[in-house]
């Protein structure tokens, strides 16, 4: 059987893995020119380490990441809301990363190109289309760079891992538009002293106004001890105009939203002007469809599921897509069986994250509270409310992403 795989980010590069493992032989097709550690931050949940530490890549990891001990939430006034130990320090069997995007991305690319065979990769490969017939599929691809029209390329099965903007989702899905609902965030990194212990994962606001995640993705940086701070700033637009991906953003576009954010433990404001970079991306997602495969072609990861970038769980999700759907093309004899119990055994399972990422995530706890003591700071948190209530809201996310520490096992 060889396999088509549309998409060299993380979810292609991880079913490429996982397929290796079973004697699968497969070819990821990816649209960038080259492979280069890009982006900002992402961290890493206990149920997406299971999946990493099971490719043998925890040790990789750790080298060039950061192990979150704890995460924290904050109101807008900087007061602290509630707290809670995270990854091995919960008792989890598997440890949460703060790391960089490109350095994953990275780890993985090294580790398949580690396999057997060295053409396993092929970049500056751009789908345009595909089609199929009883006998294989064939995917039709241009240079990127030039637009050069390419011979069609021949597989048995193609798994489109092309992320939200998927091309070959567009083929089933001709007149699909994304979700936006006037939300824009802006991510940044930026150099500083370490933030508390330096371990902590932190939410500072609110969804209703204006929100920030902050996260260290990469230790002594500089060799003077300062991290690379992650963060992200997530504001509701009046304009409902959305955000570019991967384009450079203006300070000025969101700054007016936290300049008043100067804590005795962070100074928000003086982190974003110092930053290293800073991108514009819209939080959009797409809302869950009946199928995802058809025929001899099926969708994984973001090509199957965008969500809310919200509660880490986006590559969690795809990275257990992929070893799902490998280990069902290496135990069920039809190839196209095993597709469709692919799809049985996840489309559900991931609509219902796609969905609490709109409604209830993780963030919800500041939401509730900012809604509770009426947007002001607050004496005794537990007039309104009190911890393990806050806890429920923690466990009841955990649950729907099914990183609950009962289900990481």
């Amino acid at each position: 059987m060889n396999i088509a795989i549309v998409g060299g980010g993380i979810a292609g590069l991880a079913l490429a893995l996982n397929l290796h493992k079973h004697g699968i032989d497969c070819h990821v097709y990816e649209v960038a020119p080259e492979i280069k550690a890009l982006g900002v931050g992402i961290t890493l949940l206990p149920h997406a380490m299971r999946e990493l530490t099971a490719l043998g890549l925890q040790d990789a990891l750790r080298a060039v990441a950061i192990e979150n001990k704890e995460s924290c939430f904050f109101n807008r006034f900087g007061q602290l809301i509630y707290r809670e130990p995270r990854g091995k320090y919960a008792g989890y069997p598997y440890p949460e990363f703060g790391i960089h995007r490109g350095r994953l991305h990275l780890v993985l690319y090294e580790a398949v190109r580690a396999t057997p065979g060295d053409a396993r990769v092929t970049t500056n490969r751009r789908c345009v289309g595909l089609e199929q017939d009883n006998d294989g599929v064939s995917i039709h691809f241009e240079e990127t760079t030039t637009g050069k029209a390419l011979e069609p390329v021949r597989a048995d099965l193609a798994i489109a891992c092309d992320g939200v903007n998927s091309a070959v989702r567009r083929v089933f899905y001709p007149q699909e538009q994304l979700c936006f609902t006037g939300i824009n965030t802006w991510r940044g990194v930026t150099r500083l002293k370490p933030i508390f212990d330096g371990r902590t994962y932190v939410r500072i606001g609110s969804i209703k106004t204006a929100k920030m995640v902050i996260y260290p993705i990469i230790d002594n940086i500089d060799g003077d001890g300062r991290q690379l701070i992650n963060w992200v700033a997530e504001v509701t637009s009046p304009t409902q105009s959305r955000n570019d991906w991967n384009k450079p953003g203006k300070l000025e576009d969101f700054y007016s939203y936290y300049e008043k954010w100067t804590f005795d433990w962070l100074d928000v404001p003086a982190m974003m002007r110092n930053a290293d970079t800073i991108l514009e991306y819209p939080m959009v997602d797409k809302d869950p469809v009946e199928r995802w495969t058809f025929g001899r072609v099926t969708l994984a990861g973001d090509a199957a599921h965008p969500m809310y970038p919200r509660g880490s769980n986006g590559a969690a999700q795809a990275l257990i897509d992929v070893r799902v759907l490998a280990d069902f093309l290496a135990e069920w004899k039809n190839p196209l069986e095993a597709l469709e119990a692919y799809e049985t055994a996840r489309l559900e399972t991931t609509s219902e994250v796609v969905r609490t990422n709109r409604a209830t995530p993780p963030d919800f706890i500041m939401d509730k509270v900012q809604t509770l003591t009426g947007d002001k700071p607050f004496k005794n948190l537990d007039d309104f409310i009190t911890q393990q209530e806050l806890r429920e809201i923690s466990k009841q996310y955990q649950r729907v992403a099914g990183f609950r520490v009962e289900d990481v096992r």
